[in-house]
């Protein structure tokens, strides 16, 4: 039997809450980045973000003037367009290129490179853009990781402690999943709470 992914998520982390659910700002943010975002992601984002996630994963949302997720991507995007990947000497296991077949490394691009999650460990989730099925590249202190799954697939096996960035990488917290909004307002200071048992 497989596995919804994205109805195991919405249970683990609880009853959704959709603050900021506007179906025309995806529509603005896609067209703003000419391609479509994975549909589970998106559930994912309305229901729950701007969040943290077990204390490290955040997620944006392309509705809010703060972390603003489409600001967030085209950011992301200037930053790790202006590395030198070609003039850096990589080690083979350093080079998604080599590791993963990519015919060039480019960022934002109709077939590039797209960030769409980060952690405060330095860990930066990628969609592969143009790969047909869902596609995601993890870089995390120099290494990176290849997933084939959905999106709610990754965040799934991230939130048991699987290796879901790279080798050694997991981050596992036994118990509820916590959950804290992240701050909408400079004074702000979300109180955290806790998804449902889930027997962990």
């Amino acid at each position: 039997m497989t596995t919804d992914y994205l109805a195991a998520i919405m249970a683990m982390l609880g009853p959704a809450q959709n603050r900021y659910a506007e179906p025309s700002a995806w529509d603005r943010l896609h067209a703003d980045l000419g391609i479509q975002l994975p549909p589970d992601y998106q559930v994912i984002v309305d229901a729950y973000a701007p969040i943290q996630l077990n204390g490290h994963l955040s997620l944006s949302h392309p509705a809010t003037e703060r972390w603003n997720l489409g600001q967030w991507i085209q950011e992301s995007i200037q930053a790790w367009s202006e590395v030198p990947w070609d003039e850096l000497d990589l080690y083979e296991d350093e080079d998604p290129r080599r590791l993963f077949g990519l015919e060039e490394l480019s960022f934002g691009t109709r077939n590039g490179l797209w960030p769409i999650a980060s952690t405060d460990r330095g860990e930066m989730i990628f969609l592969v853009a143009g790969s047909g099925t869902p596609r995601f590249l993890v870089n995390y202190d120099e290494t990176w990781a290849e997933h084939r799954m959905s999106f709610a697939e990754w965040l799934y096996r991230y939130l048991i402690g699987e290796d879901m960035t790279g080798p050694n990488s997991a981050a596992f917290y036994p118990g509820p999943v916590k959950l804290q909004h992240l701050p909408m307002s400079a004074g702000e200071r979300p109180e955290p709470w806790y998804g449902p048992d889930r027997g962990m």
